[in-house]
């Protein structure tokens, strides 16, 4: 049977030098955890491509909030992507939604034909679409390689059925790409399908920091972040997907 690829999404350094390690297969590589992931530093992408082995696929995304996006913010779009595909980037991951939720054809062409022949995933901006099996179709036809999707579900745990549903219709046209907070008691039934080939797992830990003194009058963000721990990746939760792949 053909390997099931494990693609794990990575914040910051040591989380991406730690998925190469503990056995994941590609790295989605993002930056701003808090809101989902936006397009990472080319520094970023230039020292892990000379440090890991493994693909890298960069987040293609300006900002955090909805997937509307500009003239302009397409024009920035495109240029992440010619820059990053020069410094090595393996494939791409964005997604464009027209104002009422439906993919934005010519805005996703744009960015398709700046990618070149490098393969492209359609991220969780499909999850906010407003018929997602209209959505499928319109991505099959842009000629995207994978969707990432939690099922139009905030969790896997959620949409599983419905991601089930996707892998039955998408059948060979299109790689369904289950994530968002999977978990590896998810993949059986997946598996059952017989169309599951990706799996987009974070299989993050909070580690210590070695950061010693936190000002408790100073937060640098409007979300509350703990300054004493940083993402990494947890071998056992690896090894957990790994062992029903």
């Amino acid at each position: 049977m053909e390997k099931i690829i494990l693609e794990a999404p990575v914040f910051n350094l040591q989380g991406a030098l730690e998925a190469a390690k503990f056995g994941i297969d590609r790295l989605e590589l993002c930056a701003n955890f808090p809101e989902g992931g936006e397009t990472p530093s080319a520094g970023m992408l230039r020292y892990l491509k000379g440090e890991i082995d493994i693909p890298v696929f960069v987040m293609i995304r300006p900002r955090g909030g909805d997937f509307v996006y500009s003239e302009k913010e397409l024009l920035v779009m495109k240029q992440d992507i010619q820059l990053l595909g020069d410094l090595g980037a393996d494939g791409f991951v964005f997604g464009v939604l027209d104002e009422k939720g439906k993919v934005n054809m010519q805005a996703n062409e744009f960015l398709r034909r700046a990618a070149g022949d490098k393969p492209c995933t359609f991220h969780r901006a499909f999850d906010a679409s407003s018929d997602l099996y209209e959505s499928l179709e319109a991505i099959i036809q842009l000629g995207f390689d994978r969707i990432l999707t939690s099922g139009g579900k905030n969790t896997l745990s959620e949409g599983l059925e419905v991601i089930t549903q996707l892998l039955e219709v998408a059948k060979d046209r299109i790689v369904i790409m289950p994530g968002g907070g999977t978990q590896s008691e998810h993949i059986p039934q997946l598996k059952k399908t017989g169309w599951l080939r990706e799996v987009h797992a974070s299989c993050k830990v909070q580690k210590a920091s070695k950061n010693e003194f936190v000002n408790p009058d100073l937060n640098f963000s409007a979300m509350p972040i703990d300054y004493s721990v940083q993402l990494g990746i947890d071998p056992e939760v690896v090894a957990g997907f790994k062992a029903v792949l």
